[in-house]
């Protein structure tokens, strides 16, 4: 198994509230990526589309103001620069539809956001695990 990777994550979320115990769940596992975060999908892909380096992963709010995040993965996903960035849903839906949609515009997983704080936290564990420590991850291609 690799050691952790220092990759930056972006998190497209509006609720600041969901914000903060993303925060707090990440600095419980010691997760020391760097984190970025777009309050809409429009944000996000202003950030995306600018001349800093891409981030490693993003993890994506569905419900999203002046670009839902479906639209935004959408673009993600048929964008040559931008489609090999791994994006995880982490949403409240729990709707089919949503989580059928989001494979089918190609997420890499699709997370229903726990309610209860810790467990949360054991999803952050498990994403920590499994995205930065077993998978490879594309190196950025505007990095130099």
């Amino acid at each position: 198994m690799q050691s952790n990777r220092l990759v930056d994550i972006l998190l497209v979320e509006d609720s600041p509230t969901d914000v903060m115990m993303t925060r707090e769940a990440l600095a419980q596992h010691k997760v020391l990526n760097p984190l970025h975060v777009a309050e809409d999908g429009q944000r996000a892909l202003d950030y995306l589309r600018s001349d800093e380096q891409h981030p490693g992963l993003i993890i994506l709010d569905l419900n999203l103001p002046k670009m839902d995040g479906l639209e935004l993965l959408n673009i993600i996903k048929t964008d040559k620069e931008l489609r090999s960035i791994p994006v995880i849903i982490l949403t409240t839906s729990k709707s089919e539809e949503d989580i059928a949609r989001s494979y089918d515009q190609h997420a890499n997983c699709f997370i229903s956001k726990p309610l209860d704080f810790a467990e949360l936290v054991d999803a952050f564990q498990v994403i920590n695990e499994f995205w930065f420590k077993v998978v490879s991850l594309p190196k950025d291609q505007h990095s130099d």
